[in-house]
């Protein structure tokens, strides 16, 4: 067994929608383990309601679904810094349509939208770095 990038982004997937803390796999010579780091999932809930607090103007802006990110690393909005975004808000996106990057390792990861629907907000600025489990954009 082979624990490529998706294979690892399958599993993180387990373990946010199963509530789990960590999950360890172990294959011969090759073993994993994801685990949540509470200081992380905490630090999710403090950004909503600071966001959420400014106006009432702001708060449909966040009506939608959630996007977020699979893995800890750096957003980008962009493919490289002098090309378009992959999206903007007020976009219509289709299910699978590339949204943005997330570089972990040194690995340029395409995040994919899992439904489709408008972009309503981006919630990340480019080069920001992001969470496991941190609302990158809402879709509409």
């Amino acid at each position: 067994m082979k624990f490529d990038i998706e294979y690892v982004e399958k599993l993180a997937k387990v373990l946010t929608d199963n509530s789990l803390t960590e999950i360890s796999m172990e294959d011969g010579e090759q073993a994993i383990t994801l685990r949540k780091d509470v200081i992380g999932v905490a630090a999710a809930p403090v950004a909503q309601p600071l966001s959420a607090q400014p106006a009432t103007a702001a708060e449909p802006a966040k009506r939608g679904k959630a996007l977020i990110s699979p893995m800890v690393g750096t957003f980008y909005s962009a493919p490289s810094p002098d090309a378009e975004p992959f999206v903007k808000v007020g976009q219509t996106v289709k299910e699978g349509d590339v949204v943005c990057i997330v570089e972990a390792m040194k690995l340029m990861n395409e995040i994919e939208s899992e439904f489709a629907g408008k972009i309503t907000e981006i919630c990340v600025s480019d080069g920001q770095p992001v969470e496991f489990g941190q609302v990158l954009m809402y879709v509409e």
